[in-house]
């Protein structure tokens, strides 16, 4: 087995990949008033990734949500101002009403403070929702970008990045990703709150406003040190982890080959290490990561003190009224979250910008399969398929085999047929050269089955039918045609039963009959079946032999095998030998004229 997803050759979607409402209840009913974009996710189409730098990616998402980025804003400003205003309503209530005994004085700015309340609570849950909103658009939309990358390019990804670091990538650095977006709002609101009451502050006393105007971003770039030890020291970890990702991943995948040859104590002490890596890298980033997290309470608690002891000095000069005072140190303990926001804010955008680069390490990989510049249109009919250089012909309405010594020519010729391998030089498609259409209908129409493909997890009607409403009878008659109905017919569910992953409640066959069931339902122009029946009894396989040929009817197919049951119903058998056919026929012939054929297939000697 070579370890690519046979998934992308039978369709390039996981079947059990379903779209789901997210659930934003609020927003919903905001929704018409606001004009907010309220759809599925993940998205139909995420588009095409900006992927010249972390940043640039990072602005891409960010352009691909700029409604509710705007809407985010907009309620977390005023939130956040509403915060700083109520603290003015409070000392406006002290002032006007007790200081003077004004009843009425009292009773409208209490009036004003219950309504700055309800409208930082209206803002204030709109302003979470969105936020979330923002967090899950932006993190499915990387992973989805991610895997329509991967299903372009196939095994080009797997081949220089460890499946495991991928999967490392999709679960953690898409998400690390959507919490920049998630603070962006708060940040947003927290430098407009901070320049209101700079203004407020400016407008009672020039001093403690000059303090806060400049204190507040003095304060903050206190923290600026650390961003640089902090980006290095997540790099590194997350380098790490997904190092681990990956060993266990491959650890698991080879569990019974490891237990075959007493190799599991091995392996568990490579784990072992790379997990005490990642532990000593996980302390590292404990250094600078608490030194932003302390200056989270410490830098706030300094303006605090500091405001609260020039307001208090200045109410005992006669300079400042005791109403006025009070809303300074609301004030000052307000911009507490301000700063706590924006270190926070720092601390996510790191962590984004670490995810993105690992993102990117992954969308730069280019494919081995490039696509043309202007793609023919798909013919109506494919006629013929064919390798020019092996001498292979594939004609419509026929069941072709090709038989080989060795599964890599018959996994290389399934590749060059298939449009698979970076070298397509020679395979013609009705007299085109094949890499003149597009790489999608390639797939969509030359539909290549490998020797051990997979199965997913999700429900089996959608494991075999992942792209198509498909009835159930249809889908009873591929199983028949592959021999597989036993398989349904065991199942307590049916087809509704949930598979697992990698379908391992199958037996090696049965995952293999499955697999030949959902590649006849594609009903592709060409299907390229490598080896269909190699795991299969000979009972079952003279079954799948005798109906093979009538489900594909009047469509081109190719076997490679050396099994002579199959090889007795195909119409025409090459023969292929190092790089070139060597002979061709009937089995009948092949069998009576070439020592070739007969020693791969009848196992004689030459």
């Amino acid at each position: 087995m070579d370890g690519r997803p046979s998934l992308r050759k039978e369709g390039g979607q996981n079947p059990a990949y379903r779209s789901t409402h997210y659930p934003l209840t609020h927003l919903e009913r905001a929704r018409p008033l606001l004009h907010l974009p309220y759809h599925e996710l993940p998205v139909k189409e995420p588009g095409e990734p900006d992927t010249r730098s972390p940043l640039r990616f990072l602005l891409w998402l960010a352009r691909h949500q700029k409604n509710l980025l705007f809407w985010n804003a907009f309620f977390g400003i005023g939130w956040m101002v509403s915060q700083a205003l109520l603290w003015a309503a409070v000392g406006a209530a002290i002032d006007h009403g007790i200081a003077r005994h004004s009843e009425s004085g009292l009773l409208l700015w209490v009036a004003i403070v219950m309504a700055l309340g309800l409208f930082q609570a209206i803002c204030g849950s709109l302003r979470h929702q969105l936020a979330v909103t923002n967090w899950m658009n932006a993190a499915y939309r990387t992973v989805q970008v991610i895997g329509h990358h991967i299903a372009r390019t196939g095994n080009s990804v797997t081949d220089e990045i460890q499946s495991g670091d991928v999967v490392n990538t999709v679960a953690a650095d898409a998400m690390r990703i959507g919490g920049a977006y998630d603070v962006l709002a708060r940040f947003l609101g927290s430098i407009v709150a901070w320049i209101v009451v700079s203004i407020i502050l400016l407008s009672t006393s020039v001093e403690l406003g000059l303090i806060v105007l400049l204190g507040v971003p003095i304060l903050a770039t206190l923290t600026v040190p650390l961003m640089t030890p902090l980006h290095a020291t997540q790099a590194a970890q997350r380098e790490a982890a997904g190092r681990l990702a990956a060993l266990g991943s491959d650890t698991v995948a080879g569990l019974r080959i490891l237990r075959g040859i007493g190799g599991e104590e091995v392996f568990l002490g490579n784990y072992r290490r790379q997990s005490d890596l990642v532990r000593r890298a996980g302390n590292r980033i404990a250094t600078p990561q608490a030194g932003l997290e302390s200056g989270q309470v410490l830098l706030p608690a300094v303006l605090t003190a500091i405001v609260t002891f020039l307001g208090a000095r200045d109410v005992m000069r006669g300079t400042l009224q005791p109403g006025q005072l009070v809303a300074f140190f609301g004030y000052a303990t307000f911009l507490t979250t301000p700063l706590r926001t924006a270190i926070e804010y720092v601390i996510s955008t790191t962590r984004a910008y670490v995810g993105a680069g690992r993102v990117l390490r992954i969308l730069t990989v280019e494919p081995l399969v490039k696509e043309p510049e202007n793609p023919r249109p798909w013919p109506d009919c494919v006629a013929v398929l064919e390798d020019v250089r092996s001498g292979i012909r594939l004609k419509q309405g026929l069941l072709t085999a090709v038989v080989t010594e060795n599964a890599t020519d018959a996994s290389l010729i399934a590749d060059r047929l298939g449009r698979f391998a970076a070298d397509t030089e020679g395979i013609m498609l009705n007299g085109v050269a094949l890499d003149e259409f597009s790489v999608k209908d390639t797939r969509a129409n030359i539909v290549v089955s490998e020797i051990e493909p997979r199965l997913f997890s999700g429900e089996l009607r959608y494991e075999l039918v992942p792209h198509r409403a498909t009835s159930d009878a249809v889908i009873c008659t591929a199983l028949d045609a592959a021999s597989a109905l036993d398989i349904l017919d065991a199942l307590d569910d049916g087809l509704s039963t949930c598979v697992e992953e990698r379908g391992r409640e199958f037996s090696g066959g049965q995952r293999q009959r499955l697999s030949l069931a959902r590649a006849l339902l594609r009903d592709s122009d060409v299907l390229i079946l490598v080896d269909p029946t190699s795991a299969v009894d000979t009972h079952t396989e003279a079954r799948i032999a005798l109906r093979l040929s009538d489900a594909r009817r009047a469509r081109t197919t190719l076997i490679t095998t050396t099994s002579p049951l199959l090889l007795e119903h195909v119409d025409y058998v090459y023969v292929y030998r190092e790089g070139r056919i060597v002979a061709e026929g009937t089995h009948a012939m092949l069998a009576a004229q070439s020592s070739d054929y007969r020693h791969i297939v009848l196992r004689e000697d030459s």
